[in-house]
């Protein structure tokens, strides 16, 4: 396909970027024994951008042949033209960045296309019946993987010729235990940008069944966690759900322009020198992150975009076009979820870089505080002020842990909660990979981090 698209680069006027785009996905749940859902969607076809006088024009197809590209090509530099005529502002430029040539086949890529279904889902099956058996307190288990297969291809008039094959598989489970009529849930969960067996070896999913039962039976007789301003050490779920809700949006070069936050402060403070925070397309910490790309949407190559360094913001996220208007290189951030979705700045992996300490050690340092796990859905402003739902906390008292509490939520604004960091744990986990990330359009992306010792408000009973 990246041929076809080269040849009809040809002779063209302008600025055009062709996106061939094959989206194979997966889906099913087992419960009670068996496959209770299962869902299979294929979806195929073209993705034109135009730049014409200074303005995009998008247009795209489901008809990949050649003369249906042609058309769409006409149509998305017609629609340039008509933006053209009534745009205000200065005219659309494009910063060239690092332009890839890749032809790319993920890992795990042949050993997942090349499995049986019917043995995925005589695993999955094998792994509820396993849950559902782990305790009499037992209500309901329930297993769900999915997978998304995908081709890509992408040319530009200037110079991008690239294509990526990539698998993106991810599995979770869920307990739901109950006891006189009250129910309470422990989920566990991991996706990778890999195959099968990377998934199953993902160290969020070890002892993954003995450990949803057991949080699901023991939170039937849990308290809620006081309320208030207290130390807590965040657990990597928790750290990557802050460092993307609340921090990375904030640093979307299109959010930055409309006034985030994070808008003027390169340069400045933001949080602990225990802080450094990126967001990266090519991870190398710990591997099984599921937001590995090799090259954007836009066809530029990924990289390790370090956000805070040492507590400084150092840079935003871009795509071609805001990194020409802030005068620096496209961080290969531009992402689009179809074929007929235009890109956006988007991320990959965001994460706190690991620090020093030992979890043991932090934990030991608090008299009386808690460490949050299982992390929830959160919301968070262009303020960077958040508020996040977590599964169960533990309550630690005298410098260690003496009771599992119930869910909490979490609140307060991002870059002030930073500057409370004062440990930064050696420990590192990759773990929103079943996660999606929601902008106009779906994206998949993974966040973690070390365990992170901070200030921070804490929603449960009153004392």
């Amino acid at each position: 396909m990246k041929d076809t698209l080269q040849q009809l680069l040809q002779g063209q006027q302008g600025f055009v970027e062709l996106r061939y785009h094959k989206r194979t996905a997966n889906s099913f749940v087992a419960q009670k024994g068996r496959v209770d859902v299962a869902n299979h969607a294929i979806t195929e076809g073209v993705g034109v951008r135009a730049l014409v006088g200074g303005a995009w024009g998008f247009a795209a197809t489901a008809d990949i042949s050649p003369r249906a590209i042609k058309r769409a090509i006409d149509q998305a530099q017609s629609n340039a033209r008509m933006l053209a005529k009534v745009k205000a502002g200065p005219a659309l430029e494009l910063a060239r960045g690092r332009l890839s040539q890749q032809q790319f086949t993920g890992p795990g890529y042949t050993e997942l296309t090349q499995m049986k279904l019917e043995d995925k889902l005589a695993q999955v099956v094998k792994y509820e019946r396993q849950l559902a058996a782990a305790s009499a307190r037992m209500h309901t288990a329930r297993c769900q993987y999915k997978e998304i297969i995908e081709e890509k291809a992408i040319v530009t008039s200037d110079g991008v010729a690239c294509s990526l094959q990539l698998a993106q598989p991810e599995f979770s489970m869920t307990a739901i235990a109950e006891q006189d009529g009250e129910r309470t849930t422990g989920h566990k969960g991991a996706g990778v940008s890999g195959g099968w067996n990377c998934l199953f070896k993902h160290p969020a999913l070890d002892n993954a069944v003995d450990e949803t039962a057991r949080i699901a039976v023991d939170l039937l007789t849990a308290k809620y966690p006081e309320g208030g301003q207290k130390t807590v050490i965040l657990a990597p779920a928790v750290v990557g759900l802050l460092c993307h809700e609340a921090i990375g949006h904030t640093v979307e070069a299109d959010f930055v322009k409309s006034g985030s936050v994070a808008q003027g402060k390169i340069g400045q403070r933001v949080a602990s020198d225990l802080v450094t925070m990126a967001d990266s397309g090519c991870e190398t910490i710990s591997g099984y992150a599921v937001g590995n790309l090799p090259f954007d949407d836009e066809g530029v190559e990924t990289e390790n975009t370090v956000i805070i360094k040492d507590g400084f913001l150092r840079s935003y996220l871009h795509n071609r076009e805001s990194a020409h208007e802030f005068g620096v290189a496209p961080t290969g951030n531009a992402r689009a979820w179809l074929f007929n979705d235009e890109p956006l700045i988007r991320m990959r992996n965001t994460y706190l870089m690991p620090g020093t300490s030992r979890l043991a050690d932090m934990i030991a340092g608090v008299e009386d505080g808690y460490l949050v796990e299982g992390a929830g859905s959160g919301q968070a402003d262009a303020n960077g002020e958040f508020m996040f739902g977590t599964g169960y906390v533990w309550r630690l008292r005298n410098g260690k842990k003496v009771e599992l509490l119930r869910e909490a939520t979490l609140s307060g604004i991002a870059f002030d909660v930073l500057q409370t960091v004062d440990a930064v744990s050696q420990e590192f986990l990759w773990d929103l990979g079943t996660g999606y990330c929601g902008k106009g359009q779906a994206a998949k992306v993974d966040a973690g981090g070390p365990y992170v010792r901070c200030k921070i408000t804490v929603g449960g009973e009153q004392a």
